[in-house]
């Protein structure tokens, strides 16, 4: 899941890894490259701009361009600078250019170069040794808080550390902060008096318990440099070429640090895309990259449009999503052309709720898994991180194994948990607890509890932390509301209980598996096949999306997702929440006039746009209601459907086959290295034990039990319901 494409122009050896042996002279450096490629590696004088699209090789053209300058002497291995944004990225910057023989090169991110310069210059500047760095602001902004007299729980306080963040790297000083965020349009997290209060009061204590943070690295820097003309001259002498890699994610500040680094030379490489631009609220913009030319009238532009990473297919898509862009990045979004042979059309596939979204994506990846993807060559990507329980859960159903990226499983995530432990105390004792007293159904009941932990019904302004954690407790009275409406007698201690067995199957050890993520903690990687769900208005572009450029940012990270994908590419979406419940949403707009049968904006009757197979419902060809095999009332719960019969209904399940069965699939489990789940649920377990089939055609009609799970375990599972030993342990003996 690295930049790193499968095309020739990125030799690897037969394990995967990149070639090792250095290019025996500039020359060779430049073999191999495509013929812009070679005109950013051959520019070496004055400012060049690179436009360069997802999967065009952009490293591989900035690394060869430094180390040809160095190979040919035209660069001083010590007198260049290269700058990104993460020590992942520095790291695989520095490695390659190992590889090609330039390994004196400094590549770093802005943090950590302005960092060393600060502890160098520091006792020279003002005497003494630095001051110490705040790892973690979070505690100081809470006493800060508190001094000012103003309460923030835990997730506000994430919150307010980050607009702090903010404020800092759009070099905004605490007096002017209510009056920035109006004139940037965000949606503070609390009131911007106040948290211009606590800001205040977090920068006095930080001067009087003479620390600093990650941003006054930057910050102070930049204050040397300004101020001390002889230090920012010896900087300039031991660097005289600068390269800057995702220039669309520079912070007014960091841009600062760059110029103050140059001086008035224009020996300046900047890399990037407008179209990924994603990080805005982090202060993050695309200007100083739209405007390159402006400022350096005589920079060599050179753009970057050759895919090698995705299909036409998948390319054709990209480029059909920003065709509909708007705005300033819009303006200078760059074709690409796809390298790569076709491959399969987008899949395109509405569904009539969510829970059959998350199965439906569940099945097409065991299928994608069973015809040889690796599921580490999988991912699932949506919006926010409430969105993954659904699949998570899905996937465990269909033992599939899998990975969350840049968050926590739903069950471990802080909030979650409290809520969890708020609902088993109120069905232990609510009885006594005054706060149940005036409801009666279950789901009023839970809303009730989870209104103490931050939930409301309506959703906090804004995105964040608290947003977040809205979410996930909206998530939690949602499931409480469909299991009442699967199970209507259902009490709190039955809800605790249920959640209580979805936590325990989703506890298992990590493993490589398919990987769940939001969009945003997707950027910089990619994968064979990208599933792109819950494509709805509201959720894509998201509801908080006001203004004209925060929907065309939606629309940007929607391109990300997009390009994720080397071969597949699957999108998604659910026309209600629940099964049952009205169809009243609609696909995200981004889609309109490239999935079949959609009109593109402003167009009427425009035919589809871009080639892709439509599937209404990813339905399953629709059967008669699922009755219960005990009572015949009709079955809405996935796991009574699939032992065929309600909970509450008597269970013919011979115990003793059950637990043979938990027995030989622990053992299975161990074997396989995976979680117990992989080889069968509980569920499915429960329904082999209660249906005792006794052959592969009643084996294969239980719920849980395919044709790929019924080739690899069927003679094992047939075995023990017979009262043999299974087929695996005759063979070892």
């Amino acid at each position: 899941m690295t930049a790193a494409t499968h095309s020739s122009l990125f030799p690897q050896d037969s394990d995967g890894s990149q070639i090792v042996a250095p290019p025996r002279d500039a020359d060779a450096v430049l073999d191999g490259l495509d013929p812009e490629q070679r005109e950013v590696a051959t520019a070496l004088h004055g400012p060049v701009c690179v436009l360069a699209g997802a999967g065009t090789g952009k490293t591989r053209a900035i690394t060869h361009r430094i180390a040809y300058g160095v190979r040919a002497g035209i660069l001083q291995p010590a007198s260049v600078l290269a700058v990104t944004f993460t020590n992942r990225a520095a790291g695989e910057m520095r490695g390659r250019l190992r590889q090609l023989g330039a390994g004196g090169v400094q590549a770093r991110t802005f943090h950590s170069a302005a960092l060393r310069q600060l502890q160098y210059f520091w006792p020279k500047v003002v005497g003494g040794e630095l001051p110490r760095l705040l790892e973690r602001k979070v505690q100081l902004v809470a006493e800060s808080a508190a001094r000012c007299r103003i309460r923030l729980d835990r997730n506000e306080l994430r919150d307010v550390t980050g607009e702090i963040e903010w404020a800092k790297v759009t070099q905004t000083v605490p007096g002017d902060y209510p009056a920035a965020v109006a004139k940037s349009h965000r949606d503070a997290p609390r009131d911007p008096a106040e948290i211009g209060q606590i800001y205040a009061m977090y920068e006095q204590l930080k001067r009087d318990r003479s620390v600093i943070d990650f941003e006054d690295v930057l910050l102070l820097t930049v204050g040397i440099l300004q101020d001390r003309h002889d230090i920012a001259d010896q900087i300039r002498g031991q660097y005289q070429h600068f390269v800057v890699d995702e220039y669309q994610d520079v912070s007014p500040l960091q841009q600062r640090l760059l110029e103050l680094w140059m001086g008035d030379r224009e020996n300046l490489c900047v890399v990037g895309d407008a179209s990924q631009t994603i990080y805005s609220f982090t202060g993050a913009t695309p200007d100083h990259l739209l405007n390159f030319r402006t400022r350096h009238p005589s920079a060599t532009m050179v753009k970057l449009v050759r895919d090698y990473r995705s299909t036409p297919q998948v390319v054709h898509l990209a480029n059909g999503l920003l065709n509909q862009a708007r705005g300033r990045a819009a303006e200078h979004r760059l074709e690409l052309i796809s390298q790569r042979d076709p491959g399969p059309e987008p899949v395109y596939t509405e569904y009539a709720d969510e829970p059959a979204e998350a199965e439906g994506t569940a099945r097409r990846i065991r299928d994608l898994i069973a015809a040889g993807v690796p599921a580490g060559e999988i991912a699932v990507l949506y919006r926010i991180n409430a969105q993954s329980e659904v699949y998570e859960q899905a996937l465990a159903d269909a033992g599939v194994p899998y990975q969350l990226r840049g968050a926590e499983r739903f069950f471990e995530r802080q909030e979650v948990r409290e809520a969890g432990a708020a609902l088993r105390g109120a069905a232990r004792f609510g009885d006594n607890d005054a706060l149940l007293d005036d409801v009666v159904d279950l789901p009023s009941q839970v809303r009730a509890v989870l209104s103490t932990k931050g939930w409301t019904t309506e959703p906090p302004t804004g995105s964040g932390a608290v947003r977040d954690r809205w979410e996930s407790l909206a998530a939690l009275v949602r499931l409480a509301e469909d299991f009442v409406r699967a199970k209507p007698t259902a009490t709190l201690g039955d809800l605790v209980a249920e959640l209580d067995e979805r936590a325990a199957a989703q506890h298992a050890p990590t493993v490589q598996g398919v990987t769940l993520a939001s969009l945003h903690a997707a950027k910089g990687l990619e994968w064979d096949a990208v599933f792109l769900v819950g494509l709805t208005e509201g959720m894509m572009p998201i509801t908080y999306a006001k203004t004209d450029e925060q929907v065309e940012e939606e629309r940007r990270l929607l391109y990300v997702g997009v390009t994720r994908a080397r071969l597949h590419i699957s999108l998604s979406w659910a026309l209600s929440r629940a099964p049952g419940g009205r169809a009243s949403r609609r696909p995200t707009r981004f889609l309109s006039g490239l999935r079949p049968g959609s009109a593109a904006p402003g167009a009427r009757g425009a035919a589809a746009a871009a080639g892709g197979a439509a599937e209404r419902g990813g339905r399953r060809k629709r059967r008669g209601p699922v009755l219960c095999r005990v009572c015949g009332t009709t079955l809405t719960d996935a796991g009574e459907m699939k032992l065929m019969r309600c909970e509450g209904c008597p269970s013919d399940m011979d115990e003793g086959l059950y637990e043979r069965l938990r027995e030989w699939r622990s053992d299975q489990a161990k074997q396989l290295g995976q979680p117990a789940y992989c080889v069968f649920t509980d569920k499915t377990l429960m329904a082999i034990a209660e249906a005792v089939p006794g052959d592969d055609g009643e084996l294969s009609r239980i719920s849980g039990v395919g044709g790929r799970k019924l080739e690899r375990f069927g003679a094992d599972v047939l075995a023990i319901c017979a009262g043999e030993e299974p087929v695996g342990e005759d063979e070892e003996s």
